[in-house]
């Protein structure tokens, strides 16, 4: 294993050499034993490194079996990077469909921890505009309807852990978006299928979301809509919405063949986390 002249460079070759060690493992995780063996470590070491992976959210470890995966960061950094093989690629025609279709700004976000993150704006003819979000943004989950319609695809127990430790930040900067209100949020985008942000977030600029799934259950991101709150009224939220299903189902399927085509297992993954979808 390479290392640098100084502790602090040579910890970071260390921590990036275990990044590459889990994500050669991607698909089952790799044991910390195994990680100790390979990377030439010793325990205390791996596990320190490993921490601060985890932390900045670049590795996760399985509750149950103990081992170790790739995180989200990893997701987002690879989505941003690499549009080739990433949701965004997979995403990016039926971006230009709903644009195209609605004449407004449509958005794909990926979900960052307790964070949603925008990873492309794609902007439509309409002459009025909301400039609520840009690719790079991020807002807690909830805030806003990609978010939101991220967050309402969580467990139960997952939602409630998100809002607990967004709840400080949500009183400080969404004073509107009360740990309640998110709650009730999520029920209505559960049952109507899809999420509305009615101006919550900025004034006037309303949204309607709906989540991507990966072949398991998880959320793999969500479509959104923003537009002026004239132009989202009902009928015009339910039709915005039918357009949404048409394209997700579209990327979904995309994400079917690709790992089928990649040899994942599909279910062991859900099985694995102990996650149950919400409805």
């Amino acid at each position: 294993m390479k290392t640098g002249g100084a502790n602090g460079s040579q910890s970071v070759d260390r921590a990036l050499a275990l990044l590459n060690l889990v994500g050669r493992h991607a698909d089952r995780g790799i044991s910390l034993a195994s990680l100790v063996e390979v990377a030439g470590l010793n325990k205390a070491t791996t596990r320190r490194l490993l921490l601060a992976l985890m932390r900045a959210g670049f590795v996760e470890q399985d509750a149950g079996t103990k081992r170790y995966h790739l995180g989200e960061g990893a997701y987002v950094l690879g989505s941003l990077a690499a549009r080739r093989f990433g949701l965004l690629e997979l995403s990016m025609d039926s971006l230009a469909r709903i644009s195209r279709h609605t004449e407004d700004t449509s958005f794909l976000s990926v979900r960052r921890d307790t964070h949603a993150l925008c990873l492309h704006r794609e902007e439509g003819t309409f002459p009025i505009r909301t400039h609520v979000l840009q690719a790079g943004d991020e807002h807690p989950l909830g805030c806003g309807a990609g978010a939101l319609a991220i967050l309402a695809a969580l467990p139960d127990t997952e939602i409630e852990a998100v809002i607990d430790v967004n709840t400080p930040l949500l009183r400080e900067r969404y004073p509107m978006l009360t740990p309640e209100r998110l709650r009730a949020e999520v029920a209505a985008t559960r049952e109507r299928g899809f999420s509305v942000n009615p101006g919550l977030i900025v004034a006037n600029s309303w949204a309607v979301g709906m989540v991507i799934r990966f072949p398991d259950g998880r959320p793999a991101g969500a479509l959104s809509v923003a537009a002026i709150d004239s132009r989202m009224q009902e009928p015009r939220r339910a039709e915005i919405a039918a357009c949404l299903k048409d394209e997700v189902k579209r990327i979904e399927d995309k994400l079917g063949k690709m790992f089928a085509s990649a040899g994942e297992p599909q279910e062991p993954e859900r099985s694995r986390r102990g996650r149950k979808t919400a409805a």
